[in-house]
């Protein structure tokens, strides 16, 4: 009777492949979990868990900073979309929500909708409003997120020290532009 592939690892060889899955990124317990549970046995890849995480390189909770200070920064999304992200990684409702507490939704709505605005191009408010509304949607923002997001970012706009969008934009303005509407 021949052994496994799976049953002829040592501790170190488990190790190793987990470290190689941290080094690209931190990652939640779950994930390491379930990258080292496609090639090892489940006594190996738990006695690494519980080592990684006596090393303090296995941190839910720091993994979910991360995550948090991440998307704030380069993939803006609201509380909601990173909540459903964190718990898909297998990070708890907890840990999740503790890593999440004071977020800014409305700076981050404002911060995504700064990064599409080279896409638009010259265009009137209604078209947009349109896009922003979308592509602030697609990222779980809420209308009251939204709304004062597409009110700020078209008074900054229509700001000569921003550019205008269209010709005159002072003339241009909706009329609900100081307004809380969406």
């Amino acid at each position: 009777m021949s052994l496994s592939p799976r049953e002829v690892h040592s501790i170190d060889d488990v190790l190793e492949a987990a470290l190689r899955l941290l080094s690209y990124r931190p990652r939640s317990e779950a994930e390491v979990r379930r990258g080292l549970s496609r090639r090892f046995s489940p006594s190996l890849v738990e006695e690494a868990i519980a080592r990684l995480t006596d090393m303090g390189l296995l941190d839910d909770a720091a993994f979910a900073r991360f995550w948090r200070q991440n998307r704030e920064q380069h993939r803006p999304r609201s509380a909601f979309a990173m909540k459903w992200e964190l718990l898909r990684r297998g990070v708890s409702r907890e840990v999740a929500a503790e890593a999440l507490a004071g977020l800014d939704e409305e700076e981050n709505a404002y911060g995504a909708a700064r990064r599409m605005l080279h896409k638009l191009g010259q265009v009137d408010y209604d078209t947009f409003r349109k896009r922003v509304v979308t592509y602030l949607r697609r990222r779980g923002f809420g209308g009251e997120a939204i709304g004062r997001t597409v009110r700020r970012l078209w008074v900054e706009l229509s700001d000569p020290a921003y550019g205008y969008i269209k010709g005159n934009a002072q003339d241009e303005q909706p009329e609900d532009v100081g307004q809380d509407k969406d």
